[in-house]
């Protein structure tokens, strides 16, 4: 019974040795203390720990915009796909926050394009509404991206440049690159409205050139 009660009391040591591990390396990451992070994960702490909401220390330093955090991260062979509560993964955020950068060290680093976020969207599709011109261009010139990929809100990275973007300069460039990529400016919404007809309906001029 004595070694029994011995074993159990070393496994809640151990579990909470491992705990305050994780909360630690954790914390370093979010502070961008690259040093101390770096001698944590030659000690032995887990390159892939997670905060309370499952997001990983890759995620974290990605949403921080802590680019040598997330490099660090990588070459100490991170996951560029684990995915947090949210479903976010360091390279879907990259992508919707237009960190061109870290989205080619995710691509580089085995980038998965068959996990979506919680719109059942790309890393390109929220790309292509917030305007963030570079990052578009590379996912779409990504050998084997799925450009045409459709999410929940029955949009493609075409339709929603069209029907979230102003029409502006930026979004007819980005029209401009998924075209010249071959994306199917056919494919319409879950109400049958193209890309074209929305560009129509909402005066974008030059948008419905590109289209036309």
């Amino acid at each position: 019974m004595q070694v029994i009660i011995l074993f159990f009391s070393f496994l809640c040591l151990k579990t909470n040795t491992d705990h305050s591990m994780q909360q630690d390396i954790v914390d370093l990451v979010r502070k961008n203390n690259i040093e101390a992070t770096r001698k944590a994960l030659e000690q032995g702490g887990d390159v892939n720990a997670k905060d309370g909401s499952n997001r990983s220390l890759l995620l974290i330093a990605t949403v921080n915009g802590h680019e040598e955090m997330a490099k660090l991260l990588v070459a100490k062979g991170a996951n560029v796909n684990q995915q947090a509560d949210n479903l976010d993964s360091p390279f879907l955020y990259a992508g919707a926050s237009g960190q061109t950068e870290l989205v080619k060290l995710f691509l580089d680093n085995g980038a998965r394009f068959d996990l979506f976020n919680r719109y059942n969207g790309t890393a390109l599709i929220p790309a292509c509404e917030r305007g963030h011109i570079e990052t578009v261009k590379l996912l779409a010139n990504t050998k084997n991206f799925p450009i045409d990929h459709v999410n929940r809100l029955g949009w493609t990275a075409l339709l929603e440049a069209v029907i979230l973007g102003d029409g502006s300069a930026k979004y007819q460039q980005i029209v401009k690159i998924l075209k010249e990529a071959g994306v199917n400016t056919r494919i319409a919404d879950h109400e049958g409205v193209t890309p074209l007809q929305h560009a129509r309906s909402k005066g974008f001029k030059e948008i419905v050139k590109l289209l036309e």
